[in-house]
């Protein structure tokens, strides 16, 4: 019978300490490559955004999350008023600015 089938023989004891390092290297290549494909660009989005918002100042010109274009009148600590058309002013939280604009972009647009 032993033609058909392979006798199965215990193997070697435990990995060492070699084999355990061997299990965590790629766990760890693996980390280092989200850190900087994904953790570290959002990161250095995000700090960037919280200084633009934290340099505004009456005057600018800005676009929001929710798309308007306009100028900021009013500063606040939370909320700015930003002016989208003549005599048009909205209050919108800081964080809401997506983009500061060049001078000069409402009139050409």
């Amino acid at each position: 019978m032993s033609f058909f089938i392979e006798n199965a023989y215990a193997q070697a004891g435990g990995e060492g300490a070699g084999g355990m390092l061997a299990t965590f290297v790629p766990l760890i290549l693996i980390f280092v490559v989200f850190w900087f494909l994904l953790i570290r660009p959002q990161q250095k989005k995000a700090k960037d955004h919280r200084a633009m918002v934290g340099a505004l100042s009456k005057g600018d010109e800005v676009v929001t999350n929710g798309g308007l274009l306009g100028r900021i009148t009013a500063v606040g600590d939370s909320f700015i008023t930003v002016e989208v058309g003549e005599g048009m002013e909205v209050r919108v939280q800081r964080s809401a600015v997506a983009n500061l604009m060049p001078k000069g972009t409402i009139k050409s647009a």
